[in-house]
C-alpha cells in the first residue's frame, strides 16, 4: 500500500530543502535510490511467456540497465535512447545481440517515483505486463525506496520549443516553469472518443493519476494482431478491451483511462532521456515510435 511518506521527500528535510527539491518549483527535481531489491513475475504481453524481473539498487549516477540473466554472459542493455529499436505496440531496447521488450511501464514507474539508478535483471526478452498498468510496479518501488534524504537530479533546460509531427499525430515540448505532461487521443469508437489528461509532475501525482491506467485495445483487432505474433499474452485480466457495444471488461478506473495510459507510455518512453528537461510535454494521437523519435531529437537539442 502506498503511503504519503513513500511518495514525498523525507520528513527530516527542512522546509527550505523540501521546497528546493519539489519537481513543480522549476528547480532541480529529487532523485531517489533503492534500498532493497524486489521481484515480480508475470506474462509478457506479446510473447505470452512467463518472466521474472528482479530490480536491484545501483549507485547514484549508474543509470537504469536491464540484464538478460538467461543469456550467455548475462549481457547488459542500457535503458537509453541509444538502445531503442523500432517495434510495434511497445518499446524495445537492443544492445549487441541482447534485447528486451515492453519496457515502458516499468521505466515509467521508476522515473515516476524518481529512481534514476537500477539494475533490472530479467530471465527473458519481455517485461511482464502484470495488470496492464504501472500500478504494481509503483507499489513495490515505493516500499523499496531508501528512507535517507534524496539527492538533487540535474534539470536540463529546454532552449526553445520542439515539435515532431506525423500526419495528425504530434509530440511537442515547450519551455515551462515546471514539468508538465498533457496527452490527447481520438478514436472513432463512442466508448473512447476524444479524451485528454494533463498533470503537473510530482511523485504523488504520477502514482495517483497515471500509474494505474491500463493498456487498451479493440476486440476486432485481436485475431489480426495475434496472427502477426503480437499480444500472445493479452487477456481481459491485463488489458481493457473495447467491443462493438462498448467495453467488454468494465469498470474503468478513470473515465479517461485510455488517455491516461497513453500518458503513462509517454513518461516511460521519455524516461530514456535519463532526466526530463524543464518543459511542458504535449502529445496527441502519438505512438511509441513517435515518442522515441521525438525523444532522440530532444536529446540532440539538449546536447547541442
Amino acid at each position: 500500500m502506498l503511503t504519503r511518506q513513500s511518495l514525498t521527500p523525507s520528513s527530516t528535510q527542512s522546509p527550505a530543502q523540501s521546497s528546493a527539491q519539489s519537481p513543480t518549483q522549476g528547480l532541480a527535481p529529487v532523485q531517489r535510490t533503492l534500498a532493497a531489491a524486489f521481484s515480480k513475475t508475470g506474462i509478457g504481453l506479446h510473447s505470452g511467456a512467463e518472466m521474472t524481473v528482479r530490480v536491484k539498487p545501483a549507485p547514484l549516477g549508474h543509470g537504469r540497465w536491464f540484464q538478460r540473466m538467461d543469456l550467455p554472459g548475462q549481457p547488459l542493455i542500457p535503458a537509453t535512447l541509444a538502445a531503442v529499436q523500432p517495434t510495434q505496440l511497445s518499446t524495445e531496447l537492443v544492445w549487441g545481440s541482447a534485447r528486451v521488450r515492453t519496457v515502458e511501464h516499468l521505466l515509467a514507474a521508476l522515473a515516476g517515483l524518481g529512481v534514476g539508478d537500477a539494475v533490472i535483471e530479467i530471465d527473458g526478452p519481455e517485461v511482464p505486463l502484470l495488470d496492464g498498468s504501472a500500478k504494481e510496479w509503483v507499489e513495490v518501488i515505493a516500499l523499496a525506496i531508501a528512507p535517507s534524504s534524496p539527492s538533487l537530479a540535474p534539470m536540463p533546460q529546454l532552449p526553445h520549443a520542439l515539435t515532431l509531427q506525423d500526419g495528425d499525430a504530434i509530440v511537442c515540448a515547450f519551455p515551462a516553469s515546471s514539468i508538465r505532461f498533457t496527452y490527447g487521443i481520438d478514436f472513432p469508437h463512442p466508448a473512447i472518443g476524444n479524451q485528454w489528461h494533463s498533470f503537473d509532475w510530482t511523485f504523488e501525482g504520477f502514482a495517483q493519476e497515471v500509474a494505474s491506467a491500463r493498456t487498451f485495445g479493440f476486440a476486432a483487432q485481436v485475431e489480426q494482431l495475434r496472427a502477426m505474433g503480437l499480444i500472445q499474452g493479452g487477456s481481459l485480466d491485463n488489458a481493457l478491451v473495447c467491443g462493438p457495444e462498448g467495453w467488454i471488461n468494465p469498470p474503468l478506473r478513470f473515465a479517461n483511462e485510455p488517455a491516461r495510459h497513453k500518458l503513462l507510455d509517454l513518461v516511460g518512453d521519455l524516461s530514456l532521456l535519463g532526466h526530463f528537461p524543464q518543459a511542458h510535454f504535449f502529445a496527441y494521437k502519438a505512438s511509441h515510435t513517435l515518442h522515441t523519435r521525438f525523444a532522440q531529437q530532444l536529446q540532440q537539442l539538449l546536447e547541442s
